[in-house]
């Protein structure tokens, strides 16, 4: 199951999201076997792996998604012959026959070369800007190494992939925003969280993506009936202010299991969110061919140099029923 967390800058998303993976490793799956889970930072500020324990010496010698943009491409490739070369792939070319497909763990190259574990999550980094970037790239020109990797998943219940998005409607610079099985919007009780709430669902509505918002730093009844009144339906439960958390920001963490018992008790509420949605890989598929499409007419095409419709190959829908290599 992939599940972005979203919300305005400085919400607490980050936080959340790596509060959820570390709940999600803690608890494991039911048989008590390795809990098939990976967490990837896609935020332009690349604060994820710190949230997650790692120090900031760490958090530095992480690889990076972008740095191996073209090893990525090169394998998800395969031998898809609808694809002329890697160089052809572009962020949004959807698999077909001959495709890789990747499950949620498990080894290969592609995982070996990016995927780290930090505090017993694994994860991956999109990567932060860098000097030579200023001025003369776009940030989701890094965040297609991470709507590749979703367009690639073989995901089912009982695994998961969280995802910390860019803050705010940046999200809908691409279409990674309907990538996801679950989408959680994290909204402290303000007016400017509730506006970046009203912009990302009037957007996200349009796709059929369902968001559920997730209250943070409330502090009273107050904070929730403003919550209510300006979310309503779409409020599915919330945070109260958290001395775990402000213990952690400060460079004091603790295990997930010390997070106060309410705020905890969400954490579980999020899992069964997710576990209760069914996932629509038509729908997924769908999406994913209009993205492509639409770009390959705005840039790619020209960018590439050749009909990039060509990539999509109109009898392959993916899921648990397609071979993952």
């Amino acid at each position: 199951m992939k599940i972005s967390f979203v919300g305005k800058g400085g919400s607490g998303k980050t936080t959340l999201a790596a509060l959820f993976a570390r709940h999600l490793a803690a608890v494991g799956p039911a048989d008590g076997g390795p809990l098939p889970l990976l967490a990837v930072d896609a935020d332009i500020n690349q604060h994820l792996g710190a949230a997650l324990g790692a120090t900031e010496a760490e958090a530095a010698r992480l690889p990076t998604l972008g740095d191996h943009l073209p090893q990525i491409k090169e394998y998800l490739r395969g031998e898809n012959p609808r694809i002329s070369s890697a160089a052809a792939m572009v962020k949004t070319t959807p698999p077909g026959r001959g495709s890789r497909l990747l499950p949620v763990d498990g080894d290969n190259p592609l995982y070996a070369a990016v995927v780290r574990e930090v505090a017993g999550v694994r994860l991956a980094v999109t990567g932060p800007f860098t000097a030579d970037d200023l001025g003369v790239a776009c940030y989701h020109s890094k965040v297609g190494a991470v709507e590749l990797l979703l367009n690639h998943l073989v995901d089912g219940p009982g695994e998961y992939v969280v995802v910390d998005m860019t803050a705010g409607a940046d999200s809908f610079a691409s279409g990674l925003f309907t990538r996801f099985d679950a989408t959680f919007l994290v909204c402290e009780p303000t007016l400017r969280s509730v506006g970046v709430y009203r912009q990302y669902v009037g957007y996200a509505r349009e796709y059929g993506v369902r968001v559920h918002v997730v209250g943070n730093k409330v502090d009273d009844h107050a904070d929730v009936e403003f919550l209510r009144e300006h979310v309503g339906a779409d409020l599915l439960t919330w945070l109260t202010r958290s001395d775990y958390v402000k213990r952690a920001e400060r460079g004091v963490p603790a295990p997930v299991e010390a997070l106060e018992p309410g705020n905890r008790a969400v954490l579980e509420l999020l899992r069964a969110t997710v576990d209760a949605q069914a996932q629509d890989w038509d729908t997924f598929r769908r999406h994913a061919v209009e993205f492509h499409l639409r770009n390959a007419v705005a840039w790619a095409n020209e960018r590439v140099g050749e009909d990039l419709a060509g990539q999509v190959d109109p009898d392959f829908v993916p899921g648990p029923q397609a071979p993952v290599r």
